[in-house]
C-alpha cells in the first residue's frame, strides 16, 4: 500500500510526477520490445490486425473486442517478461517454483494469446473467408 502524498507538495509537482510515471512506463514498454522476441511478434501481429480493421472496415463493437483481445496480449506478455526478470535476480541458478512460476507467467500469455485468436477468428474470419471487403 503506498503512502498518502505529503500534503505540502505542490500540484506542479504532483503533475510531473504523474506525467514522469508515463515515461517510466512507456520506457519499460520499450525495453521489452528491444529485449522480446514475443514482444516483438505480438507487435506485428498488432499492426497486421490493426490494419485489418481498417481494410475490412470492422464496426465499433469489433474495434472494442479487438483492442481488448490485443491489450490483454500485450500486458499478459509484459507481465511475464517482468516475472521473468525478478525471477532470475532472485533465483538465479535453477529452482523448482521459479520455473513455475516461469511457467504460469507463460501460460497467461498463451491464454490471452488463444482468446485473442478466438476474437480474430470471430471477427476476421467471415470476411476473410467470404472473399468479401
Amino acid at each position: 500500500m503506498r503512502s498518502p502524498q505529503p500534503r505540502s507538495l505542490s500540484a506542479k509537482v504532483l503533475l510531473r510526477r504523474r506525467v514522469a510515471s508515463f515515461g517510466h512506463a512507456f520506457r519499460g514498454v520499450g525495453a521489452a520490445l528491444r529485449s522480446e522476441l514475443h514482444l516483438r511478434f505480438h507487435a506485428v501481429a498488432t499492426v497486421a490486425v490493426v490494419g485489418l480493421g481498417f481494410y475490412y472496415g470492422i464496426a465499433r463493437l469489433e474495434w472494442a473486442l479487438v483492442a481488448l483481445a490485443v491489450a490483454a496480449v500485450w500486458a499478459a506478455e509484459l507481465v511475464n517478461t517482468a516475472i521473468e526478470a525478478l525471477t532470475d535476480l532472485a533465483s538465479p541458478g535453477y529452482h523448482a517454483l521459479a520455473g513455475r512460476a516461469k511457467d504460469v507467467a507463460a501460460g497467461a500469455v498463451l491464454l490471452a494469446a488463444l482468446g485473442a485468436l478466438v476474437v480474430g477468428a470471430l471477427v476476421f474470419g467471415p470476411r476473410v473467408f467470404s472473399g468479401h471487403a
